[in-house]
């Protein structure tokens, strides 16, 4: 008799243990997740963000896809920054915006002007293609290329979107920002 209480007590704190860890595991795993899609530099995302009128989980999808949230980010191709812009696409962007403030491309570490110019660069390619797609391709491919792209039937049927991303890096680029987003709004939405 002794055995099969000292048995059920066993039980019984074994099902308590499991009861907690299963309550207590849902927030941790959600903390662990938040850790890895953190929402850094949060003052100049919402700023930016709500100025060009962009979601700003989009705009951390973009800083985790492009840089991991690192500003001295440089790819091989010498994008720069949290958001890895160009010189050309630079200064595309500081022509648009009409900025003469004497802001140059070698400000682009500074997470204040990485993320100015990268969500302006987003907005602007939100306003001219009108579709978030076509705006995150374009920011990876260039919009001459997702031009070409519309153009050709065997990537897009109608001419206003893509059915086919024809660059695989591309592709992959936007399957990765789009999956960031998401995630981003399960974790703090």
């Amino acid at each position: 008799m002794k055995t099969l209480f000292r048995l059920l007590r066993r039980l019984v704190v074994l099902v308590c243990i499991a009861a907690v860890l299963l309550t207590a595991l849902p927030p941790l795993a959600r903390e662990a997740d938040r850790l890895l899609y953190p929402r850094k530099y949060s003052r100049q995302v919402e700023q930016w963000a709500a100025e060009y009128e962009l979601d700003p989980l989009l705009v951390y999808a973009f800083i985790r896809t492009e840089s991991g949230f690192d500003p001295a980010a440089t790819s091989s191709v010498e994008a720069r920054g949290l958001m890895q812009m160009t010189e050309d696409a630079f200064e595309w962007v500081q022509y648009r915006m009409g900025d003469q403030s004497g802001v140059t491309y070698a400000d682009i570490f500074d997470p204040e002007v990485a993320i100015k110019y990268g969500t302006y660069m987003l907005h602007l390619l939100l306003t001219e293609t009108g579709d978030e797609m076509l705006a995150i391709c374009s920011y990876h491919a260039g919009m001459g290329n997702v031009s070409a792209w519309l153009e050709q039937e065997n990537y897009s049927k109608d001419g206003k979107t893509l059915d086919k991303i024809p660059y695989s890096d591309t592709e992959w680029y936007y399957n990765k920002v789009s999956e960031a987003k998401e995630i981003y709004r399960e974790l703090y939405s």
